[in-house]
C-alpha cells in the first residue's frame, strides 16, 4: 500500500517507534529512522523487510537539528510522505519538586519537536495533495496523572496541535490523527515493574498485575504490533476522512 512512500519516525530505534517504523515498511514505504541506543539493529530489522531504510541521529530537543534531519530525509528520499511523532521522554516529580531543565526537555522533545516536524514537512505534503501525519500522544494527552506533570501538559498539547493540523489542512490530501497509546510493554514501562517488584517485595507478575490495575481496566498491555496497525490503517484510503482523532488505544484506561 505505502511502495515508493516513505516515512519519518522519530524515537524509532526501539519500542513504539521502531514497531511502527515496521509495520509501514510491511506496506512498503522506505523508513528514516530517529532516536539514540541500537541503531544498527534498528537498521537491520527494517531492512530485512526488503525497503530502504536509513537514519538520522538529531536530537530531538534542537529545532536545527530536526531542521537537518528533515532535509536529510528529502534529499535521501525525496520528501516524507508519512510523519511519525514518536519521540519522547519521561519525568516524574510534584511540581513544585519539578526540575525547570527537565521540563523544559519534556515539553521540547513531545511537544515542540512535533511542530518542528509538521511544519517543515507540510508544504512538499501539499505539493503532491498526499500526507500522513500521526502524532504519537497517549492516554495522558486526555486525561492526567500526579507527578506527571509535563509529560500530561505535552501530550494534551500534542492532541491540541493534531486537531489545529487537521484543520488547517481539511481541504487537501493530508490527514493529521494522534494514536493515544495506554500501558505499553516498552523498556521503560519494564523497568517501571521491576522497581516496584524490589520495592514491594511481590513477585514480577504481581507488580505487573498492580501497575496494569491501576490504570487499564483490561489488565493487558497495548502492544506496538497493534498501534503498527493503526498506523497502517490511518495511511490507507479507508482513513481519508478519519482527521483531527485522537485515537485511544488503552484498555479501557479513558473510558472510566
Amino acid at each position: 500500500m505505502l511502495k515508493g512512500k516513505t516515512a519519518l519516525v522519530t524515537g524509532s530505534t526501539s519500542g513504539i517507534g521502531l514497531g511502527i517504523a515496521k509495520a509501514l515498511a510491511q506496506q512498503g514505504a522506505n523508513i528514516v529512522l530517529n532516536g539514540f541506543g541500537d541503531v544498527e539493529g534498528a537498521k537491520a530489522e527494517i531492512s530485512a523487510l526488503d525497503v530502504q531504510v536509513d537514519y538520522h541521529g538529531a536530537d530531538m530537543s534542537k529545532p536545527a537539528q530536526i531542521e537537518d534531519l528533515m532535509k536529510f530525509a528529502a534529499t535521501r528520499f525525496g520528501h516524507v510522505d508519512v510523519l511519525v511523532n514518536n519521540a519522547g521522554i519521561q519525568h516524574v516529580s510534584n511540581v513544585e519538586d519539578f526540575p525547570i531543565e527537565r521540563w523544559d526537555a519534556v515539553i521540547a522533545i513531545n511537544l515542540s519537536s512535533a511542530f518542528h516536524t509538521t511544519r517543515l514537512a507540510i508544504p512538499a505534503m501539499r505539493e503532491a495533495n498526499w500526507g500522513r501525519i500521526i502524532n504519537i500522544a497517549s492516554a495522558h494527552g486526555l486525561v492526567a496523572s500526579a507527578q506527571k506533570s509535563a509529560y500530561v501538559a505535552a501530550k494534551h498539547g500534542i492532541v491540541g496541535f493534531t486537531k489545529s493540523v487537521a484543520l488547517e489542512t481539511a481541504t487537501t490530501g493530508i490527514t493529521s490523527n494522534a494514536i493515544c497509546p495506554g500501558w505499553v510493554l516498552t523498556p521503560l514501562v519494564q523497568k517501571q515493574i521491576n522497581d516496584r517488584s524490589e520495592r514491594e517485595g511481590i513477585s514480577l507478575a504481581q507488580a505487573q498485575k498492580d501497575l496494569l490495575g491501576e490504570k487499564q481496566p483490561s489488565l493487558q498491555f497495548t502492544t506496538v504490533e497493534q498501534l503498527g496497525g493503526l498506523a497502517v490503517f490511518l495511511c490507507s484510503p479507508a482513513a481519508e476522512q478519519v482527521r483531527g482523532v485522537a485515537w485511544q488505544v488503552d484498555g479501557g484506561w479513558t473510558a472510566q
